[in-house]
């Protein structure tokens, strides 16, 4: 008889645990050393080399949650992210990206990468077409973002795999915004999911890391790798990671009903422009959403109506916090402008349809009543400090 499947929060809790066989204790156990024995023993462990056994275990627990055969983990997603590219690239290949993607990447590539040799091609769209489009005959890899950051744009993970195994290329999918709860590309086909765990994993605001989970071949790849580069985790960074990822299951549900409900609110807001949410009817990529996540995520954007500053309004925010990172339990807003899309240039950003009073919205898991009431008083207060005549 076939072994049950076991649910997502029963993954989360128990998956990739540590056995305390001393005291036996119900978490695990935490290995701080730096330094192990490499004489009669099965494996040379050594923190860089991912391989301690808090590692070992919650990558297992980061795969089972990927439905992947293996994971990395590491000192933060743009350690996880570059690693990844660089594994599968090399002089005189060439890499296609998705039109929106996290700043920190594009600027990985526009800036580093022809240092390397490596040329690199954005599409002007998310249809598949727009991928094939760029496709080159020295193309390794296609590297998409979905749900994209900041305007929630969905790509469809279906036909970007199948495109990839058509021309024998390895896709990746920086799967940060929709967490394993929400999303699992391997199921469609995907080859590399790559996380930044500070999000929605860490869910607390105060852990930097960054996974990988893929089949075993490619993890082996990566690691090579990742080895020399050294973007290894600290064992107590990893294990606060895993006992924080016990209630990922609970807190992104959560966060997912908030979200929802906060986008309906803001879709029928006066002295709102604009609401980019893939939960929504309204939003153009909402049934490709509906397909292939089981939750819409906690990540919303919107845009201000004109004459309401979006700098001030966010400094009246009395309970939501202006803050730089995002998917903590905490609800939080930032300007993409001055923040994660800072390094782009005007008009990139206007390409990308990143406007000046772009709000990126993560919603925590606060009353939802609570985060209504402090929208309405910012947006009274700003407009009633301001100038110009506002409805």
């Amino acid at each position: 008889m076939a072994e049950r499947k076991k649910g997502i929060n029963t993954i989360c809790t128990h998956f990739g645990e540590l056995e305390d066989t001393v005291y036996k204790g119900a978490v695990s156990p935490l290995y701080m050393s730096t330094s192990y024995a490499f004489e009669e023993v099965a494996v040379k462990r050594y923190p860089r080399y991912f391989n301690t056994p808090n590692q070992v275990a919650l990558a297992q627990k980061i795969a089972a949650l990927e439905h992947a055969e293996a994971a990395l983990i590491f000192g933060s997603g743009m350690a996880a992210i570059s690693t990844s590219l660089l594994a599968f690239l090399q002089a005189g290949d060439h890499v296609v990206l998705q039109k929106t993607l996290y700043g920190g990447t594009y600027n990985l590539v526009t800036e580093e990468f022809g240092k390397f040799g490596i040329s690199y091609s954005f599409t002007d769209g998310l249809k598949v077409a727009d991928f094939e489009a760029k496709i080159q005959e020295n193309t390794k890899v296609i590297y998409i973002e979905t749900p994209s950051n900041p305007l929630l744009t969905i790509t469809d993970l279906n036909a970007v795999s199948a495109l990839c195994k058509k021309h024998n290329i390895i896709s990746m999918i920086d799967n940060t915004f929709a967490s394993p709860v929400n999303q699992n590309p391997i199921d469609f086909g995907v080859d590399v999911v790559i996380h930044s765990a500070t999000k929605y994993m860490g869910g607390h605001s105060d852990i930097l890391a960054g996974a990988v989970a893929t089949t075993e071949d490619y993890i082996h790849r990566i690691f090579h790798l990742g080895k020399n580069l050294g973007g290894s985790l600290s064992d107590y960074t990893v294990w606060l990671l895993e006992r924080s990822i016990k209630t990922m299951g609970i807190r992104v549900r959560a966060q997912n009903k908030n979200a929802l409900e906060m986008a309906a609110y803001l879709a029928e807001h006066k002295d709102i422009e604009t609401v980019y949410y893939p939960g929504l009817p309204s939003h153009p990529d909402h049934e490709i959403a509906k397909a292939q996540m089981k939750g819409f995520g906690g990540m919303l954007s919107f845009v201000l109506k004109e004459g309401i500053d979006a700098s001030e309004f966010q400094k009246s925010l009395k309970l939501i916090k202006s803050s730089m990172s995002l998917a903590g339990v905490e609800s939080t807003m930032l300007s993409p402008t001055k923040t994660s899309h800072a390094l782009l240039s005007a008009e990139e950003r206007k390409r990308q349809g990143i406007a000046d009073g772009l709000i990126r919205f993560s919603v925590g898991i606060e009353e939802v009543e609570d985060l209504m009431a402090d929208i309405d008083q910012a947006l009274e207060n700003v407009k009633s400090n301001s100038t110009l005549k506002l409805p």
